[in-house]
């Protein structure tokens, strides 16, 4: 029997492209936003269009959903400093998404955590049992702690399989967000000057393919792998101003580089022990970070977002 998955947040980066090879792999596809997809029609069809801060956003939902993909969120961390109200909104989503797994009986739940939960400490690489409350930096960071600790609190008390997904810097297509890489693309694109908050930060950026095939690597694999987290990443460090000096080159030098001091609630070093991931799920990514800015620059040339 085909498995049916629900994806919340399925018209942002990571649901446009995890729903897209979802489908290509045989799998149901039921989206869950609060905004049309842009980018996918196909996609878009299959999704119920709701504000999922409303539990009943999910009344319209078929039933037979087999697991829940929790992807639904704020995602950025600086803009969520400035408007805390929104990390309250990323708690709100999650509750309403265990609830209606409890209510439903959906019993595999998976979730879109974040290396922010680490926060700024004396490691650079980090395995998964880092994560600590000292690790709050951020709205974002507390809330995504918050999350997983209700996850594991409705595994306790209600028998909800997990697994929880940590994320670090995905870039890649369907983002036209004002994430570091896609802002410095556009902005090199037009020759506006680039920005760099805080010259010396070292992160582990992913590319999205990379990203969705370990997501679909703990789905086929939800049985062995739950009520785990992983950290899905490169293993990696690349300062950011590299980053946006690879984007600069790669796009003819046209813009300056502005580089101004880190904003509250900001990580500034972290790479992914993902080594467990790679055990676990049998991750492996494949794309490095010049690659990855090469093909996202020719995804948005293709696609007209420059």
């Amino acid at each position: 029997m085909t498995k049916r998955i629900l994806i919340t947040g399925s018209s942002g980066t990571i649901g446009t492209r995890l729903a897209e090879k979802l489908l290509e792999k045989g799998f149901e596809v039921v989206g869950l936003d609060n905004r049309p997809n842009e980018w996918k029609p196909e996609i878009d069809k299959l999704t119920v269009k709701a504000d999922i801060r409303n539990p009943d956003a999910f009344e319209g939902l078929p039933n037979g959903i087999d697991m829940i993909i929790h992807l639904a969120a704020n995602a950025l961390v600086y803009p969520l400093v400035v408007e805390p109200k929104k990390a309250l909104d990323n708690m709100i989503t999650t509750f309403n998404a265990l609830e209606f797994a409890r209510q439903r009986g959906v019993r595999q739940f998976m979730f879109g955590s974040s290396r922010e939960i680490y926060g700024n400490s004396d490691k650079i690489v980090h395995k998964e049992e880092d994560a600590c409350l000292e690790g709050s930096e951020s709205p974002y960071a507390a809330m995504k702690l918050a999350a997983e600790a209700m996850i594991r609190a409705y595994h306790q008390c209600y028998g909800i399989e997990f697994i929880i997904i940590r994320f670090s810097n995905v870039y890649g297509m369907y983002d036209s967000s004002d994430r570091l890489i896609p802002r410095s693309i556009r902005r090199a694109n037009s020759g506006q000057e680039l920005e760099v908050y805080g010259k010396d930060k070292m992160l582990d950026f992913t590319y999205i393919d990379d990203s969705i095939n370990g997501i679909i690597r703990a789905v086929e694999r939800f049985p062995e792998a739950k009520n785990q987290a992983y950290n899905l990443a490169t293993g990696k460090a690349t300062g950011i101003m590299d980053v946006v000096e690879m984007v600069n080159k790669i796009m003819g030098e046209k813009s300056s580089i502005k580089i101004t001091d880190s904003r509250p609630g900001e990580v500034i070093k972290y790479v992914a022990d993902i080594s467990k991931a790679k055990q676990k799920l049998g991750y492996e990514p494949k794309v490095g970070i010049e690659e990855g800015i090469k093909r996202s620059i020719e995804w948005y040339k293709v696609n007209g977002i420059i």
